[in-house]
């Protein structure tokens, strides 16, 4: 059967996998797989569930991203109970979503993915991490928790809470928003802004041009995408049509409420996750890397993909570039990490524009709910991806059922092509060090899972 190489657990990213690399006789790699054994049952154990509470219970999926769990299962109770929320409390769950994206870019970017650009991919794993890349430049790493923390305080002076959220509510928000704090949140996005332009500026000049031959070799594989798009085409995170792009760039556009018609759900023996896949492209599930079939990518350089532009000036300018480099759609792996980058300016621009917009402190934030039987799907752009939450009630307005396609859920097929693609390349009869099974790793890290 050969050898077995075992890469538990994989390092900087937020949650917890391993990888199980099989080789042949001959010490070729036979396959790899990544595994997910964290049993969650988020969609179970609400069930009878009060569905208001819901915002309240699905936003400890995750730590690192609450907001968007907490936000998309209000827009699918607010589907359910058949109600429309005023423009100002719209507005203030998409502000809280800007906030969010633009800290948890700068977490992967500089916490988790910086130590293999910083350091290098073959550097000792002593040094390899983020304190190796502070000590490396001590003035950078001040400035970089200073702007993460900034952005968690907004959200925690504003709603009370910056982690497990509370003030989304169904029919709107649970508070209108004052001048002052308008005020004193516009001048610190600002400031997010200039970071985010340092930081794209930072990475294009002294990051990326080193590790291109990496980029164009390191987990390379050739899928489809996912995203969502406004009424023009451009990228928005909140809200709009789900986009999915076959790998040729062709695409259709739909409803998310419709997204079962759309996308199917596989599962694999080795893994708790499922497999989402383009059931409408009409050709069954597979990850072979020579012909993979219905498989698409959620995520930053999949929502960049899939949208015409960007709907803020600057990243827009971004995008431009990014195009005239890589083209449409961009299939190298390791250029989710650029795409992070467009959509950190993206997300500052935005939340500046919200909180310039008069009706944001308009005090009615709440609209009249009243419990009733019915279904909604919430869905919204989390960091890693296209997130649905799928929610149906009783008369009660009670939960009967729910179904949940988290963002790197979509990711685990086209993980699973990367890390083969990269075990393949890196190891040759046998051989295998330490530097090769990092830079696995990194193909597994720049889909931020």
């Amino acid at each position: 059967m050969g050898q077995i190489i075992n890469i538990h657990p994989i390092t900087r990213i937020e949650g917890h996998a391993s990888i199980a690399i099989q080789l042949d006789d001959q010490g070729e790699v036979r396959e790899s797989k990544v595994r997910i054994l964290s049993l969650r049952g988020f969609e179970k154990f609400v069930e009878g569930k009060p569905a208001e509470e819901l915002p309240r219970i699905v936003n400890r999926i995750c730590g690192i991203c609450p907001w968007q769990h907490h936000l998309a299962s209000n827009k699918a109770v607010d589907r359910c109970f058949g109600v429309t929320p005023p423009p100002a409390g719209r507005k203030l769950r998409e502000l809280m979503q800007a906030i969010s994206h633009s800290e948890d870019k700068i977490l992967h970017f500089y916490f988790l993915a910086a130590p293999d650009f910083v350091m290098g991919p073959d550097s000792d794993y002593s040094v390899r991490n983020i304190i190796g890349v502070a000590k490396a430049n001590p003035d950078l790493a001040k400035r970089v928790v200073r702007m993460r923390q900034m952005a968690k305080m907004i959200l925690e002076t504003f709603t009370g809470k910056a982690i497990h959220p509370h003030a989304g509510v169904p029919g709107g928000f649970s508070k209108p928003l004052l001048e002052e704090d308008r005020k004193d949140f516009l001048a610190k996005m600002r400031e997010m802004l200039d970071f985010a332009l340092f930081t794209i500026e930072f990475a294009k000049t002294e990051v990326f041009p080193k590790y291109l031959d990496a980029v164009k070799t390191l987990g390379v594989i050739k899928t489809g995408f996912i995203g969502t798009v406004d009424g023009d085409g451009a990228l928005n995170l909140y809200d709009g049509m789900t986009r999915l792009m076959k790998p040729d760039g062709t695409f259709q556009d739909f409803d998310p409420q419709q997204y079962d018609r759309y996308l199917g759900e596989h599962v694999e023996p080795y893994s708790y996750g499922k497999f989402p896949y383009a059931r409408c492209w009409g050709e069954g599930f597979s990850l072979d890397l020579e012909a993979p079939r219905g498989i698409y990518r959620a995520n930053t350089l999949a929502r960049i993909n899939v949208a015409d532009k960007m709907a803020t000036p600057r990243a827009q300018a971004e995008l431009e570039e990014f195009r005239e480099k890589f083209g449409r759609p961009a299939q190298f792996t390791l250029l989710h990490h650029w795409a992070r980058l467009i959509e950190e300016v993206y997300a500052c621009e935005r939340a500046i524009q919200l909180l310039e917009d008069p009706e944001i402190t308009d005090s009615n934030v709440r609209a009249v709910v009243e419990p009733r039987a019915g279904r909604g799907v919430g869905c919204l752009e989390a960091p890693r991806g296209t997130l649905i939450h799928d929610y149906s009630t009783d008369q009660n307005g009670m939960i009967t059922r729910a179904n949940l396609i988290v963002g790197t859920t979509h990711n685990l097929g086209p993980i699973n092509m990367t890390v083969n693609q990269a075990a393949r390349s890196l190891i040759k009869g046998g051989a295998v060090d330490e530097a090769a099974l990092n830079k696995i790793e990194m193909a597994v890290r720049a889909y931020d899972p």
